[in-house]
Order: C-alpha cells, then structure tokens, then sequence
C-alpha cells in the first residue's frame, strides 16, 4: 500500500494542535515518585477520599455499583507496539480498504510516539506474525512506512497463536495498540488480553461503512475473502436485525472482555476522519 505523504503533513500539524493532551493523556505526567499517571495500567483499588476522580473505573461501577480506581505504575521508558491485522477481511472496503486505514491509524500512533521521543515499533499479522523490534527516531519511522508499503492484506489468521506469542517478544511493560476488524471468536480475544494484561491495551475495530449500516437490500452473492466459500443470499429487513443484533452482541462482549483486564476498546469506520478517531482515544 502506499502512504499519502499528505497524510505524514496533517500528521505533523495534527501533533501540534494534540500536543498538551498527548501529554496527558498518551505518555502522561511521570514525575510522581508513587503513583504515575502514565500509561501503564497496573491494578484496581478500591476509591478512598482523595484519589483523583479522573481516574475512577465508570464502567466497573455501572456494572458493580462500587468506586474502583485505576492505579498505574510509572514508566520512564515506554515503549509503544502497534500491530495491524493484514488477513484477508481486512482486504474488505466500500471507500478504502480497511486494511489501509487501519494502517494509517497504526502509523499515527508511531508518529505520536515519536514526537514524544519514546520507542515504538508496528508489526502486522495474518498467517504469520511479522515482529521487529522497537526503536526510536526518523529511521525508524522511515522503516515503518517502507514496510507498509511493501504488504498487501492476504491470508487467514490464527490471531489467538499470534498476538499470544506476541507476548514473549515484548522486554518491557508497554502499550500495545492492535488494529483489527476483531472478527475472531471471543475465546481467541480473552486469550490475547490475557497475555497481555500486564501492559495497557487498545483495541480499535475497523469496519467497512457497509459493515456499520448494511446499507444493502436484495439478492447477493457473498465470497469469504479468508476461506474463499461463497453463499448466495437475500438481504431483507429480518436478516439486517439479525445482523445488527449478532454484532453488536459480539462488540459488547469484546468490551466487557477489554474492561476485565483495563484495556481500552473502540469501534471506529473506515469512512470517519482519523483525525477525529485521535481526538477521541488520546483525549
């Protein structure tokens, strides 16, 4: 695929305006001897007069009715790993290829990363993991965009083995990013975030325009663009409820899944700016 260099300008004006907020809210403030508010999600506690309400669980209190605090550990020398899944449904796309904007999305984590002087690296995986290690610099953001110009999304995923192996190459607590569509089996997702639940974890689900709204109606002819089986079907009102009600089953227990381990889980389309997808996660 190719990297609009356009796209590597907005990126720089676009780090600008984030500045303060990636700050505070990507790398956050170190200077704390006890407790950071860095990145690094280290355990809940239990909420006590003082604690800092920003850093209240909401989610585990709608489901708990009790205050828990997210306390973090502080880290000097993050590292960030972004790993972008290449398999064949990202190779899926009504405006782009979902796959493309995943990757833009993963290059503009890198590209924050390095505009706060920290390591970051950005893998990619279908049938097989591609995994370098993580550096600093221009370089290696040089060699991120040569990478990503050389793949093309093919392939299936054997995403639990992969990203569960991923874990042993990570030498530090880090912040892993993964971009995926998530289309995989709850199981293979819960494995993942367990072996990483000692770093701080961020889904974000890529879907196609199609995907979000199934603006379609009539007879198709459906190809798995994994497995290559094809179904001819009709797309009715019954069947876009069902639709609908499978998916949104499957993203909310991907978030309870998430909120388990203190990951972070977002869905996003490949037809919103990814500019206003930043604003949302780092702020």
């Amino acid at each position: 695929m190719k990297i609009d260099p356009l796209f590597l300008k907005q990126l720089d004006r676009f780090s600008i305006i984030l500045k303060k907020k990636v700050t505070s809210s990507f790398v956050g403030e170190r200077e704390s001897p006890f407790m950071g508010s860095g990145l690094i999600f280290s355990e809940y506690s239990n909420y006590r007069p003082g604690d800092d309400f920003k850093h209240i669980d909401w989610r585990a209190y709608a489901r708990t009715n009790r205050l828990f605090v997210k306390r973090f550990e502080e880290n000097r020398e993050l590292a960030v790993h972004v790993l972008v899944d290449f398999s064949s449904s990202m190779n899926f796309g009504s405006h782009v290829k979902k796959y493309e904007f995943a990757s833009q999305l993963g290059l503009g984590f890198c590209y924050i990363a390095l505009k706060n002087n920290e390591k970051f690296v950005l893998s990619t995986f279908d049938t097989s993991l591609d995994f370098y290690r993580p550096s600093k610099g221009q370089r290696q953001l040089g060699a991120v965009i040569d990478f990503l110009g050389s793949k093309k999304a093919q392939g299936k995923t054997a995403f639990g083995d992969a990203l569960s192996r991923y874990k042993s190459l990570i030498t530090q607590k880090s912040l892993v990013v993964i971009i995926s569509d998530f289309f995989y089996p709850l199981e293979e997702i819960r494995e993942v975030l367990y072996h990483l639940r000692r770093h701080s974890v961020i889904f974000v689900q890529v879907l196609d325009g199609v995907e979000r709204k199934m603006n379609l109606s009539g007879d198709y002819h459906l190809v798995d663009l994994e497995s290559g089986e094809s179904l001819r079907t009709y797309i009715d009102p019954y069947l876009k409820k069902q639709y609908f009600e499978r998916l949104e089953r499957h993203n909310a227990e991907v978030q309870d899944a998430c909120s388990a381990v203190g990951a972070q889980f977002y869905s996003v389309g490949s037809d919103e700016n990814i500019f206003d997808i930043f604003y949302t996660i780092l702020t």
